[in-house]
């Protein structure tokens, strides 16, 4: 098994925000360098999980599945691949936010199926 090559070197990343809990992230965003397209928030797995989940939002069931295109990062580094997200960080689980096409913001995605 190879090593990920991440798009961002580790030096690059600077301190955007205080939390550096955990979140969930897929290798479209962290090794193949795509910006947020939805994320989602549910409530914590334990205390140094955020809850946060983020996708570049076109990874289909399969490409989910299989946890070697996943992985968990200090949600900081999340901020560094896309500033885009700090807006919306605290807001409260459940939630979701799709990213607006062609603009730096998310909109609400209202009833999300956040399982």
């Amino acid at each position: 098994m190879s090593e990920k090559v991440f798009f961002l070197p580790s030096e690059s990343i600077r301190t955007l925000i205080p939390n550096s809990n955990g979140c969930f992230a897929t290798d479209r965003i962290m090794v193949d360098g795509s910006k947020v397209g939805y994320m989602y928030r549910e409530e914590p797995d334990h205390p140094a999980d955020t809850g946060w989940r983020f996708f570049a939002g076109d990874e289909d069931g399969k490409y989910i599945d299989d946890p070697t295109h996943t992985g968990i990062y200090a949600l900081n580094t999340l901020a560094n691949y896309d500033p885009d997200i700090i807006p919306y960080l605290e807001t409260e689980a459940p939630c979701a936010f799709e990213k607006i096409q062609g603009a730096s913001e998310y909109r609400r995605v209202e009833n999300p199926a956040i399982e």
